[in-house]
C-alpha cells in the first residue's frame, strides 16, 4: 500500500490554529502523514545572499515557532496520522526529535552529509528528496545515510520546479533509483497532475507519495501552483486506494459477486441457459 505525505510547506503563516487546521484537513483527505519546515531564515541562506534581496529576508514570516511543535505532533497523534518535518538547520534535528515520527531532507540539502549524518543518528526512519540530483549523488546520499546507522531510508524521486511540467516527469528513473540504491523509493511531486501520480503508483510501483497541500488558497506558496486543496487531492487518494483493492489473491474464482450467476450458465448439454438442475426448480420472483 502507497504511504501518503501531505507538504504543508509555509502556508501556516505562522498560526497555529491554522497548522492544526491543516493535520485534520490531512487526515480527513486520506494522508497518511503531514509534514512541516523547520528553518530559520539567517541559517537557510548565505548572508551575502540575505543582504543583497529583501525576497529572502521577509521569509522569516515563515517560520515555524518551536513552540507549535508539540500541539502540532499531539494533534497527529488524536488523528491517527504521523508527524513529520524538515530540518533546515544542525540543531533542528534535536529540536524535532522529541516529536517526529521521520525526518525528512529536502532536494536542496543533498549533499549535506553533516544534516544526513545528523538525522541518520536518532534512528529515525529518513526520507530524501532528489529534485536535480544525478545518480552518483544519490546513491552518496543513501551511503552516507546507513553508514550513520539509518536502517529505514526512502528515496523520493522529484522535479524540482514549481510546478512541474508533467512531461518531465521522468517517472521511470523511480525504477532506475530503486535498482541503484535499494532503497524504498517513491515520488515527491510538483505537477498536480492526478495521471502522474497514477502513474507513478501503479506502473512505477512509487511506495511513498508527498504532495504539497495549502487549505483554502491563501497558503504562501499556493500562488505558484504546485499545492492541492483538499477537496482536489481526496479523491485521486481514495482512487488509488481503491485501485489497490482490486488486485484480489492472485488466482481464478469465482468471486462473492458473481457465485448468484454461476448456476444461470449454459448447460454443456444443449447450450440452453440455466443449467438443467436449475430449470426444473425455478420460479419467477414475485413482482
Amino acid at each position: 500500500m502507497v504511504k501518503f505525505i501531505a507538504e504543508v510547506s509555509s502556508n501556516h503563516a505562522q498560526d497555529l490554529g491554522r497548522s492544526l487546521a491543516f493535520v485534520d484537513a490531512a487526515a480527513d483527505a486520506g494522508f497518511d502523514a503531514v509534514k512541516f519546515q523547520l528553518f530559520r531564515v539567517a541559517q537557510l541562506f548565505a548572508p551575502e545572499i540575505l543582504a543583497k534581496s529583501p525576497q529572502h529576508r521577509k521569509r522569516i514570516a515563515w517560520e515555524l515557532p518551536l513552540e507549535h511543535l508539540e500541539p502540532i505532533a499531539r494533534r497527529c497523534r488524536e488523528r491517527g496520522v504521523e508527524f513529520s518535518c524538515t530540518p533546515f538547520y544542525l540543531e533542528a534535528v534535536a529540536e524535532l526529535e522529541p516529536y517526529v515520527a521521520f525526518y525528512k531532507v529536502a532536494s536542496y540539502e543533498l549533499l549535506w552529509n553533516d544534516l544526513l549524518t545528523a538525522c541518520a543518528r536518532t534512528g529515525k526512519p529518513v526520507v530524501i528528496s532528489t529534485g536535480m540530483a544525478v545518480m552518483p549523488e544519490i546513491k552518496a546520499a543513501v551511503a552516507t545515510l546507513e553508514n550513520a546507522g539509518a536502517k529505514d531510508v526512502t528515496v523520493l524521486h522529484c522535479v524540482s520546479a514549481y510546478p512541474s511540467p508533467p512531461e518531465q516527469s521522468n517517472l521511470a528513473a523511480i525504477d532506475a533509483i530503486r535498482r541503484a540504491t535499494g532503497a524504498r523509493v517513491g515520488w515527491s511531486d510538483h505537477s498536480r497532475s492526478p495521471a502522474v501520480i497514477e502513474r507513478a503508483v501503479h506502473r512505477w510501483n512509487a511506495q511513498t507519495i508527498e504532495l504539497h497541500l495549502d487549505l483554502d488558497g491563501t497558503g504562501e506558496e499556493y500562488h505558484t501552483g504546485h499545492c492541492w486543496l483538499p477537496q482536489e487531492i481526496a479523491p485521486v487518494i481514495a482512487r488509488i486506494r481503491t485501485a489497490f483493492t482490486a488486485d484480489g489473491q492472485g488466482f481464478k474464482e469465482p468471486v462473492p459477486a458473481e457465485l448468484p450467476d454461476r448456476e444461470w450458465r449454459a448447460d454443456p448439454a444443449d447450450g440452453l441457459r440455466p443449467f438443467r438442475h436449475v430449470r426444473q426448480s425455478w420460479q419467477p420472483a414475485a413482482l
